[in-house]
């Protein structure tokens, strides 16, 4: 009894443990380096905890925070009042705290920062223009614009922006906020959208444009977590109770600037930082290319391979149902082919609610997406089976399923692998939108490599070796052909 007693109070302790404390970050520098001074805080407080860095935007997060996919993310109290928030009329910060609280969520103290939303121009184009404040943008109703997708559509961001200055600018872009700066300095666009903590405001020499009529409220910087969070870990809530007042907006720009410039890893200046504040050492471990590589194909092959294994098994059938009764298959092939039809960032944020973050909602959304062609490929190779095959077929006394398996399954075979083929290639390139809800594979290496302005890290780790996973499955189907088509029907 003594040894059950003993090896349950080892136990008990390690069961704990194993279920790690799950911070989120949003898709840029900022949000990425306070994910990991969260991880490493609550690291350093003996805390399991996990880092699910990029996951899209706000309602990605927040979602994920409902869902208990996460337990905590950093966030921002304009962001909250006009995106997650919008439509309730928030008189001030404690009416925030129970309109958050209806909904399960707690928030923290502030950090210490207001990161505020701008308007930002070059300097020299902004004196040419004799532009200074935000109504002068009415004055110049030709100027290109550029804003992150975001900012276009929240009820803080362009929309709101435009009607209380009476903007009349009408051609407006929408494009990711990294890429706005790239934009911006090469002259594509003369105005784009800014976080008052960006380090590129100083790297670019932008000109912040007076907010003479005040529009953007104030964005500082909290945790939003799970309220149940407190009582399953407060060890986790006195580790990121530490941070409230001590990140001043000074401070946060030149975390920014040690990433996004300097090109330090987030994990890194996270490291600095905690050093610096708290004399914490954090042991910091950079991941060679190499095991990044193998990391992400092993990641993208998964997405890959479950999501058309299980695509096959179901849409030959429902090929097979198409071709022998056709009113139906047309309903098969329209439900399909609308499928195929919504964004794949679309549907990946709709299956949140049910699915969660991560591989799962992918897999589901790449299976979706491989149905089509299929299934097209399916009915379309038993439809042009000679007529007078299948009538030889049925005059031997053949039942069926015997015709179906070893004539008409292995004619239509060239034409059903073709399918499959078109699908395995959609999918390697189709996989990459996963990394935006936290499923890994070589999309990772893309949005961090937009991020940073790395094109190396986009190329050499996302870009190309997606690219050569496309054309080694199409190879291997191509191979695949020559055992699988009857020697009669190949080319």
């Amino acid at each position: 009894m003594t040894a059950w007693v003993a090896l349950l109070t080892i136990l008990l302790p390690t069961q704990t443990r194993a279920e790690p404390v799950r911070v989120g970050s949003k898709t840029f520098t900022e949000s990425v380096i306070l994910g990991e001074i969260a991880r490493q805080l609550l690291d350093d407080a003996d805390v399991p905890a996990v880092h699910r860095r990029e996951l899209g935007g706000t309602q990605v997060l927040f979602h994920a925070l409902q869902s208990d996919e996460l337990d905590l993310y950093p966030e921002y109290t304009g962001t909250i009042r006009g995106e997650i928030l919008s439509g309730l009329a928030i008189a001030d910060e404690a009416g925030l705290r129970k309109a958050l609280a209806d909904r399960g969520i707690g928030m923290s103290r502030s950090l210490g920062f207001n990161n505020t939303y701008a308007i930002g121009m070059q300097a020299g184009v902004a004196d040419r223009l004799g532009i200074r404040t935000l109504s002068d943008l009415k004055n110049h109703p030709r100027i290109r614009i550029g804003f992150s997708n975001e900012f276009m559509e929240r009820a803080d961001g362009w929309p709101g922006l435009r009607d209380r200055y009476a903007l009349p600018q009408r051609d407006v872009r929408g494009l990711d906020h990294d890429l706005a700066y790239r934009a911006i300095q090469s002259g594509e666009i003369e105005a784009t959208d800014l976080y008052s903590t960006d380090a590129e405001i100083r790297a670019y020499q932008l000109r912040v444009l007076v907010d003479d009529r005040k529009f953007f409220p104030s964005y500082e910087c909290v945790w939003l977590y799970r309220s149940d969070l407190p009582k399953r870990s407060p060890a986790a809530m006195r580790a990121i109770g530490r941070l409230a007042g001590r990140i001043d907006a000074p401070a946060m720009a030149a975390m920014n600037a040690r990433a996004k410039l300097d090109r330090i890893s987030e994990d890194r200046v996270a490291a600095e930082f905690l050093g610096r504040e708290f004399g914490i050492e954090s042991n910091v471990v950079v991941e060679g290319r190499a095991h990044r590589l193998g990391r992400r194909l092993g990641e993208h092959l998964t997405l890959v391979g479950i999501s058309l294994g299980a695509a096959i098994l179901a849409a030959i059938p429902l090929g097979i149902v198409a071709a022998r009764r056709p009113r139906v298959g047309s309903g098969i092939l329209a439900t399909a082919g609308i499928i195929q039809t919504i964004p794949s960032l679309a549907l990946l944020v709709f299956m949140i609610p049910w699915l969660g973050i991560g591989a799962g909602p992918a897999m589901v959304a790449l299976f979706l997406y491989s149905l089509l062609p299929i299934i097209r490929n399916t009915a379309t190779g038993l439809v042009g089976i000679p007529p007078t095959l299948r009538e030889s077929a049925e005059a031997i006394g053949l039942p069926p399923w015997t015709r179906l398996v070893w004539i008409e399954l292995p004619m239509a075979s060239r034409s059903i692998l073709a399918g499959i083929k078109t699908a395995a290639v959609i999918n390697v390139g189709t996989a990459t939108i996963g990394a935006l809800i936290g499923a890994g594979g070589f999309g990772q290496p893309i949005l961090t490599g937009i991020r940073r302005d790395d094109v190396a890290m986009i190329l050499f780790e996302g870009a190309i070796p997606a690219a050569a996973l496309a054309l080694a499955v199409q190879g291997i189907f191509d191979l695949a052909e020559r055992f699988l088509v009857p020697r009669g029907l190949r080319n």
